[in-house]
């Protein structure tokens, strides 16, 4: 079956490629999460950017650790956000990549939030403007 999302990859971002790897998980992190994730940076910035502002911008008076502290809780914590910047994410996966993620969904979803906070962490600055 032809996969018409395959357009898809064609408007990720190319990043400097790491070294091969035997890994199905290694290989779907670097091919397929790293570029989504840097193709929808802004959009996820302005996203993290929101709920703050609707949590009347108690991120705001914290100290930057609590700040980095407070994205991980938020990213981990309100599952209702989580499955929201996860859908973000996978609405640009083709359906291969898809077919993979459902067959190790667990441990690639979290390796997703995990990136996805590290990601968010380190722009502090672009979260408090």
């Amino acid at each position: 079956m032809e996969d018409s999302r395959d357009f898809l990859l064609a408007i990720r971002p190319n990043l400097p490629q790491v070294l091969p790897t035997e890994s199905v998980l290694e290989q779907f992190q670097n091919t397929t999460l790293r570029p989504i994730l840097k193709l929808q940076n802004d959009l996820l910035v302005a996203i993290f950017r929101q709920y703050i502002v609707v949590r009347k911008g108690q991120f705001y008076a914290l100290s930057e650790k609590e700040q980095i502290q407070y994205i991980e809780q938020v990213v981990k914590k309100d599952m209702k956000f989580k499955h929201y910047l996860e859908g973000i994410i996978s609405a640009y996966f083709t359906l291969d990549e898809y077919q993979i993620f459902l067959s190790h969904e667990e441990e690639l979803t979290k390796r997703l939030i995990n990136m996805l906070i590290q990601r968010l962490q380190s722009q502090l600055l672009l979260l408090t403007k």
